[in-house]
């Protein structure tokens, strides 16, 4: 299966109004990245506060903007549980209103063994033809899957087409390229990674940061795409601040207050996720005050 996912993709926020999916803002974010240049939208992930939706929503959300979106931007759908017939089951969505591909994660709690990760993704992989992307990010799911692994599941399964790898072991990136090839996207899991991981030859990133400043994250992995490392690197450590602020409180809490700040969306969480504390918000409205951003709240 030929699907490449590169460059700049937004890890979408699921904006809420009253304890309800806002649809009407959710719409209005989607345009603004077709309008920005973003190569594809990621919704339900971490940052779209996938485990407080409830299925009926995820469904809602995916379907939603596959059909806002009219081809005008790639839509991966998150789609990973900590049970396969779970997985299955959204992923088998995914593909039936029209998703690009599926970002599924590692599972989690639940510490599955390699072969139990093996067997998770290979059955998921065989029952829904649809490009899949891994996603590694052991600081939330307890367990990391191993490059080999990885690479027995790209060989048994050929719509295993990328990862996502929130990590910063560095030899660990170079091995999934060096083993997996130039046909398989690694994306950075993080923003502030986007640039040392496109050096060893990472194809791009899942992007946080992308939902305040996403022209800035397009321009960056596209100069690294294209070789032109010192413009990357300028545009890196310009944006350095902004990625620091959006984790100064866990994800997505502070990336959606800057929205909120922007006039994208309410400042609604669902719990155990809650508003920043007081502080914080200052000082992440200091941070977006220096990019001269329009903020309206």
């Amino acid at each position: 299966m030929n699907a490449m996912f590169e460059g700049s993709i937004v890890a979408l926020i699921t904006p809420f109004k009253e304890g309800e999916v806002d649809y009407e803002s959710l719409g209005k974010l989607i345009d603004f990245h077709v309008d920005n240049g973003t190569d594809a939208i990621l919704v339900c992930g971490t940052t779209g506060e996938s485990p407080t939706l409830t299925f009926e929503e995820h469904d809602s959300v995916v379907e939603f903007a596959v059909k806002h979106a009219k081809g005008r931007i790639k839509v991966i759908a998150g789609t990973g549980a900590n049970a396969t017939h779970e997985a299955v089951h959204l992923t088998a969505h995914a593909k039936e209103v029209g998703a690009d591909g599926a970002l599924l994660v590692v599972p989690y709690y639940n510490k599955p063994t390699q072969e139990g990760l093996f067997q998770h993704f290979s059955t998921i992989a065989r029952e829904v033809d649809i490009p899949i992307i891994i996603y590694n990010i052991p600081s939330r799911t307890g367990v990391e899957i191993s490059v080999d692994t990885m690479y027995r599941l790209v060989s048994e399964n050929p719509n295993i087409v990328g990862s996502k790898e929130s990590v910063g072991n560095m030899d660990r990136i170079s091995e999934l390229v060096r083993r997996l090839g130039d046909g398989f996207s690694v994306l950075s899991g993080d923003d502030s990674l986007t640039l040392p991981m496109m050096a060893i030859g990472a194809k791009g990133v899942i992007s946080v940061a992308n939902n305040i400043m996403p022209r800035e994250i397009k321009d960056l992995t596209s100069s690294a795409l294209e070789g032109n490392f010192k413009k990357a690197r300028k545009i890196h450590l310009d944006l350095l601040p902004l990625f620091k602020a959006l984790f100064i409180e866990t994800n997505p809490i502070p990336v959606k207050t800057a929205c909120w700040m922007l006039g994208m969306c309410e400042k609604e969480f669902r719990l155990p996720l809650c508003p920043m504390k007081k502080e914080n918000e200052e000082k992440l409205r200091e941070v977006l005050k220096n990019y001269n951003l329009p903020l309206v709240n």
